[in-house]
């Protein structure tokens, strides 16, 4: 099997998606096909020896849409500010004479001059104008009619032939004129929600400055491959994920983490495709290109977030494919009990199914869209509805609660040394170690100013510690297993009971004093937990493999529960006992050791790091590592199936409504014909809320 990728044109709302997924699944070869409305594709998942590329082309447009060649990011780019502006523009034009055309429509019948008007023009012109503004609805109905499928339209193309047989032209050419409305409002309303991709598309770098032989040459983004080297000079988007060789540059990285402020970057570190250099400039070694970088993977997470619906959506769904069948019926018993043509002519025109499909898929893809550029990576409308229904967060300790880098936390001379004096020299013996606690001890000198010497000899003991020469002095740093600390005992026991991890450091036989470290809480954590509880998560709990006493002293002062010693498979097993109590579920992890675990919540969030692990295993992967990211969440969630919910108890009362005026001829047809485009409207606008939250 092989799975595709196919642009599909001329989409406009969640009917149309149905419609070619539909055609695309009757394609002898296909197993699985998901088109995603908000990127304008569909997957497909086929057996190109039975299913071609042909074949699946034409199934497409045998349903009336396009199956367009794709288009670069960057003639994309100005192609959508452009399509934007155009639209905005048009939508305003509309948007009055809508207005227009309504307050018309409705003192003309309440005066009785659109009678005047019906009366006047001879019918066959009447119905010519009908027929020639409506031409391509008509005959996307009756296409589907010939596939034995019914479309939002078919119902009000039905109202709007009984009313040219009824003889009111003037009628019909209201209800064209309003579906045509609600027609482009369905376009335009889908296409504000892609613009959030659209706009991290174009972001893209479709070029990369890349070292060949010794001499530089701009090549196409798809002839880079990994090792390449590539130059990157102020100004300019970094077109590959990489390593720093050489330099020294500022880097934006707004369109993979959502963080405003400038990041440093210099030999060594990791960067990202679409990341800018404001200043300075970079040679680096390319790892990842095109849609394997970490922005090409962010982007085709969100494109097909739109596969994983949720539960109200799929309600949604089914409600509008049987929402038709009731309107016909209302139609049917309302001309057989009171013989109104005019009655059951209004029935068929004010119904909107079309906005029951829109009213859930709009919104999340806004949202959706919005988040992502933020940093917020939602893989499906799904988890968005989770998050509202969530009441447990399990968290893990190193990396996602702490910083992951152990921190100098006391130093305490015990003999006649100042603690400068003692930082100083454990720096200076740790200078060529490894070990993490090592890296700790000479962050702390730096950060205290402090000028460490090279040392003369230099000696590992793993899992012991270290020993080494320093300006003629014998030190050595490391446990009690290499160095004796008798004398501090009462000392040491303080330290460790606070959670905190001990070096002790001799100097020429004699302990010179007690290094404490600590993988100290992420600043911001305290604060964001609160906000978290605030919004309705009752139960919070620490999963850590560390001992009891470290997780409490972490756990303890966020006021949180925990849990200690825990393997892998004791994540997976707590998470399942939880999920078997009926609870839902969060856990919240670095991505890596916990990937079991985070696959294994209702809703899995990777803190930071964009790793692979991170991208595959989590729901939602936070791209910078921000602890008010996960608040921003809940908010996140609780508004947008606020929206969902606005737009789905909107549609339903003017349904409702408008059905029930209709069938007991409070509403005439041209009436019921000029409201019946307003819920997609108003779904637009409630929706478009969530394209700009902050």
């Amino acid at each position: 099997m092989t799975t595709l990728e196919l642009p599909i044109g001329g989409m406009d709302c969640a009917a149309c998606a149905r419609k070619a997924q539909r055609a695309l699944l009757k394609v002898q070869g296909v197993q699985k096909a998901e088109v995603l409305l908000n990127a304008e594709k569909a997957v497909v998942e086929t057996d190109l020896t039975v299913a071609s590329m042909d074949a699946l082309r034409a199934a497409i447009e045998k349903v009336g849409f396009t199956v367009p060649a794709a288009r670069s990011a960057e003639i994309e780019a100005p192609l959508a500010a452009q399509s934007s502006a155009l639209q905005r523009q048009l939508f305003t034009i509309l948007g009055v004479l809508f207005g227009v055309i309504l307050f018309i429509v409705v003192a003309g019948e309440g005066l009785g001059l659109i009678d005047e008007v019906t009366e006047r023009v001879p019918w066959w012109i009447g119905t010519a104008i009908v027929v020639a503004f409506g031409y391509t609805i008509f005959a996307d109905v009756i296409r589907s009619a010939l596939r034995r499928e019914v479309t939002s339209h078919t119902l009000m193309s039905v109202g709007a032939v009984a009313a040219l047989v009824i003889g009111q032209w003037a009628t019909a050419a209201v209800v064209v004129f309003f579906m045509r409305v609600g027609e482009y409002a369905e376009r335009f309303t889908s296409e504000r929600a892609r613009q959030s991709l659209k706009a991290l598309t174009a972001l893209a770098p479709q070029t990369a400055r890349v070292v060949r032989g010794g001499v530089e040459a701009e090549l196409p983004l798809g002839e880079v491959v990994p090792g390449d080297v590539v130059i990157v000079r102020p100004g300019e988007r970094v077109p590959v994920d990489g390593t720093v060789l050489e330099g020294q540059a500022t880097l934006d990285q707004a369109a993979i983490t959502g963080e405003s402020m400038p990041v440093e970057a210099e030999a060594g570190d990791s960067i990202y495709a679409a990341t800018l250099a404001r200043l300075g400039h970079l040679k680096l070694r390319a790892e990842r290109v095109g849609r394997d970088t970490t922005f090409g993977r962010t982007i085709r997470l969100v494109e097909e977030a739109e596969a994983n619906r949720g539960e109200i959506q799929r309600v949604a769904d089914k409600f509008s494919a049987y929402y038709l069948p009731v309107v016909a019926t209302i139609a049917l018993l309302t001309y057989l009990l009171s013989g109104n043509v005019l009655a059951t002519v209004a029935v068929l025109v004010v119904a909107c199914s079309c906005s029951f499909a829109l009213a859930t898929p709009i919104a999340m893809m806004a949202s959706i869209g919005a988040a992502a550029k933020r940093g917020l990576l939602i893989k499906g409308g799904k988890y968005v509805e989770a998050l509202n229904t969530a009441d447990v967060v399990l968290v893990d300790k190193t990396g996602t609660l702490t910083t992951g880098k152990p921190q100098i936390t006391d130093v305490v001379p015990t003999a006649d040394m100042t603690e400068q004096d003692l930082l100083a020299l454990a720096a200076a013996a740790e200078r060529h170690s490894e070990h993490p606690l090592a890296d700790a001890v000479r962050r702390g000198a730096a950060e205290r100013g402090l000028v460490s010497s090279e040392p003369e000899r230099f000696e590992a003991f793993p899992g012991k510690g270290i020993r080494a020469s320093v300006n003629g002095r014998h030190v050595e740093i490391g446990n009690r297993r290499l160095v004796a600390a008798d004398g501090a005992a009462v000392l040491a026991e303080k330290l460790e009971g606070e959670g905190k991890t001990l070096l002790f450091v001799a100097v020429d036989g004699q302990l010179a004093g007690i290094l404490a470290a600590m993988d100290t809480v992420r600043p911001e954590v305290a604060k964001a937990l609160g906000e978290v509880r605030k919004l309705g998560i009752g139960r919070i709990e620490l999963l850590t493999g560390d001992h009891e006493r470290t997780a409490a002293a972490i756990a303890e002062p966020l006021d949180i529960g925990f849990r200690a010693n825990l393997l892998p498979e004791d994540k997976i097993r707590i998470v399942r006992e939880l999920q078997a109590e009926g609870r839902r579920v969060i856990m919240i992890g670095d991505g890596v050791n916990d990937a079991p675990a985070l696959a294994q919540a209702d809703i899995g969030i990777a803190m930071g790091g964009g790793t692979d692990v991170a991208m595959e295993a989590a729901h939602i992967v936070l791209m910078r590592e921000d602890w008010g990211l996960v608040a921003d969440l809940f908010r996140i969630a609780r508004r947008t199936m606020g929206v969902v919910k606005t737009n789905i108890a909107f549609t339903a009362i003017y349904n409702i409504v408008g059905l029930s005026f209709a069938a007991v001829g409070l509403l005439p047809p041209i009436y019921a014909a000029a409201l019946q485009s307003i819920p997609d409207i108003g779904i637009l606008a409630n929706s478009s809320r969530l394209i700009r939250q902050r």
